[in-house]
């Protein structure tokens, strides 16, 4: 499959995130975002493990749970802790800023070279995003602030960490194992959640089924595939078509208006990703996984041994 290909297949990952917002208020408005994560993690987890029948053995074990933890343990509870203490917009702002903390990541842990314009179309894209989303009610709060930025960083790094960490397995079995360890993860909290459980519905459990087989399961198969063969940079900076999907779907099917700036924003923030593609792509030809990368692997004695994968920086 050619570069520009995997890209449009990787960037369908954030425009379905875009609709979490949606499904969370309109199916899930009596679920607590701690026991949201732990059902739409878990459950989904267990499914594709028990499809590929791999469990990580030695050092992947740990490594599995780092990544979990940083993808989805901490990365979701920061990020629904951020959306209660700030205003939507700002929270999205927050988010805008991962790529940038996977660009110098990438550098440190990767070796991959920082290129100056990938670096400015990121910040227009956070510009973009802010007008899309911000109004002029949007107030700061500190730990909010704290929060969305630090959730941004644990992404980021569990972005750049699934890179540098490949096992010797499909992308199927990479994401149940690290759905499977971020939702464990989450289960000692789960007691403390508010929700009544006495309270779930037929609506609660479709929307709980769209944001773990599909707003989970299958973004984050799409998702992994991608950082496997885009560098992790080009991977991030998709993550800013989220916004733009979430109000696209908000002004058609909630009736939301679409102003002026957030046409604006919009138009700046799809350049910016196209921008940042084009910084960021490969010089060399390199040979890339098909989407048999996206099946599982019958290879289990490769994983049984514990060993790594082998990292190709592309």
């Amino acid at each position: 499959m050619s570069r520009p290909h995997d890209i449009a297949l990787t960037a369908l990952a954030p425009i379905v995130w875009g609709s979490s917002y949606i499904v969370t208020t309109q199916f899930l408005p009596n679920l607590d975002p701690l026991t949201v994560s732990v059902l739409r993690a878990l459950p989904a987890g267990l499914i594709l493990l028990c499809l590929v029948r791999q469990v990580p053995h030695g050092l992947w074990v740990w490594k599995m749970f780092v990544l979990g933890a940083l993808n989805f343990a901490i990365f979701w509870s920061l990020l629904f802790f951020a959306a209660y203490r700030l205003p939507g917009g700002v929270a999205a702002v927050m988010g805008a800023l991962q790529p940038f903390v996977v660009i110098f990541a990438a550098r440190f842990l990767l070796g991959s070279p920082i290129k100056v314009l990938s670096l400015f179309a990121v910040a227009a894209g956070a510009a973009g995003v802010a007008l899309l989303v911000l109004t002029p009610e949007a107030k700061l709060d500190m730990w909010g602030v704290v929060a969305g930025i630090a959730g941004s960083a644990s992404m980021a790094f569990g972005t750049v960490l699934s890179r540098k960490w490949q096992p010797p397995v499909s992308a199927l079995t990479f994401t149940s194992w690290q759905l499977t360890a971020g939702g464990l993860l989450l289960v000692p909290f789960a007691p403390f959640a508010p929700t009544d459980w006495s309270t779930i519905s037929g609506m609660n459990v479709l929307g709980l089924a769209y944001l773990g087989l599909i707003g989970a399961a299958l973004t984050y198969i799409i998702w992994l595939r991608g950082i496997r063969v885009i560098q992790p940079a080009a991977v991030s900076i998709l993550g800013l078509l989220s916004p733009v999907s979430a109000t696209l779907l908000g002004w058609f099917f909630l009736g939301e208006t679409l102003s002026a700036a957030q046409s604006i924003g919009m138009t700046v923030v799809l350049l910016s990703v196209f921008v940042g593609q084009y910084a960021l792509r490969s010089k060399s030809a390199s040979t890339k996984p098909t989407l048999a990368a996206l099946l599982p692997t019958r290879r289990s004695d490769t994983v049984a041994q514990g060993h790594e994968g082998r990292h190709v920086d592309r």
